[in-house]
């Protein structure tokens, strides 16, 4: 146990003294992502919540024809503005970007609205422009309005009841939870979490296999009276610790910067307080030692720093890929998943945000199978080490 502890100070000690690698492992990784996610989504929400308060214009050809309809968009916070010349001048003015949305009204709107017959206006948008489609949406919306506004007058003036066209009344029933409504955003926060977490062993994964066999600096350390498996296993545990380390910088990054986000206003409450930290902590904490096997593996194979660094750059990615898959599929928890490592400890984590009760069954099936996985990646290791032409 000595000898072993004496590999693992020893890679700590080296991996401290390189700042350089250090800082990229520990802040890039870690602290840079929540930063920059709470960047996109306070800049998200703030757009969401200028875009629905905010007066919009609405270049309008032919304002004289409908001087009802005018009013009418003029009261949903919607100014009119002339527009372009023509019907060919609004199809280039949106093409080319001039104006997000175009309203043509025909001069026989008028005629057609006193006939009974629907009255056509047209409506250009250029629904490849997302902030145009925004703009399309909101006019779409109040032309909408004002539709059923005159279907329902002209129903009243001939004596019918317009309740008469909704015969069925929808009463919509959230029973979501402001935790629950929060998962819909953090929900991504387990693949920013994985990531930190495997950054911040990266290096020196590297730097313990492939930088020593490119150095020269192998050969001396499998002469010393060590055995190869406690050598392998002194690396596999001081990667572990800055892949630990990694994570909770990660963990405390997103605390952080939850607070300064206003989820309150969109009625979420995330449900990630110092108690959650700690839990998703130790629910990660499996995962932690498979990442380390599975990069010391793959670096033990690499017989330069450069390849080595090609090869992790898949392994980095590999893991989270069923994290971003389930997050597209919305899939909820279910004992199979528990044996796919990242992917059960996302579910989990999930649902924690969401406040929901945990299964005590789906966390001991994720963290055992994710630690035999890490056993076997540790084993191969160490038999890997054992190889006569390992330093060949």
């Amino acid at each position: 146990m000595r000898t072993l502890l004496t590999v693992f100070f020893k890679e700590i000690i080296d991996n401290i003294r390189d700042r350089r690698t250090l800082a990229s492992a520990l802040i890039m990784g870690p602290i840079f992502g929540p930063v920059l996610f709470a960047f996109v989504i306070n800049l998200s929400i703030d757009r969401a919540l200028d875009d629905a308060e905010s007066s919009m214009d609405l270049p309008v050809i032919g304002q004289e024809h409908a001087p009802n309809l005018i009013r009418f968009l003029q009261s949903r916070n919607i100014d009119i503005i002339d527009g372009p010349a023509d019907v060919d001048g609004a199809a280039e003015a949106v093409r080319t970007g001039a104006h997000d949305v175009v309203l043509v009204i025909p001069e026989n709107f008028g005629e057609q609205l006193a006939d009974t017959i629907p009255a056509r206006v047209e409506l250009f948008s250029d629904e490849a422009n997302s902030q145009g489609e925004k703009e399309a949406r909101r006019a779409r919306s109040a032309l909408y309005a004002y539709n059923q506004q005159l279907a329902g007058m002209r129903l009243s003036a001939r004596g019918v009841n317009p309740m008469l066209l909704r015969p069925i009344n929808i009463d919509e029933i959230d029973v979501s939870t402001p935790s629950g409504r929060s998962a819909m955003l953090l929900g991504m926060m387990s693949y920013f979490f994985i990531f930190a977490l495997l950054m911040g062993g990266m290096y020196l994964a590297i730097d313990t296999t492939a930088g020593e066999r490119e150095r020269g600096s192998l050969e001396p350390l499998l002469s010393l009276p060590i055995t190869r498996g406690q050598l392998i296993l002194g690396k596999i545990m001081a990667t572990c610790v800055f892949m630990a380390a990694s994570l909770m910088l990660s963990l405390l990054s997103f605390y952080v910067v939850l607070k300064f986000m206003p989820l309150e206003q969109l009625g979420m409450t995330p449900n990630f307080d110092p108690g959650v930290v700690a839990a998703a902590f130790l629910l990660l904490l499996p995962f932690v030692l498979l990442g380390a096997a599975l990069m010391t593996l793959v670096a033990s194979f690499t017989k330069s720093y450069k390849e080595a660094q090609t090869w992790l750059s898949v392994v980095l990615v590999a893991p989270t890929l069923p994290v971003l898959v389930v997050s597209i599929l919305t899939l909820r928890p279910q004992l199979e998943f528990m044996f796919v490592p990242s992917l059960s400890q996302h579910l989990i984590l999930v649902d924690m945000i969401k406040n929901e009760p945990l299964n005590g069954l789906f966390i001991a099936v994720s963290a055992g199978s994710t630690l035999a996985i890490a056993g076997a990646l540790t084993w191969l290791c160490v038999r890997l080490y054992r190889r006569e032409g390992l330093l060949g």
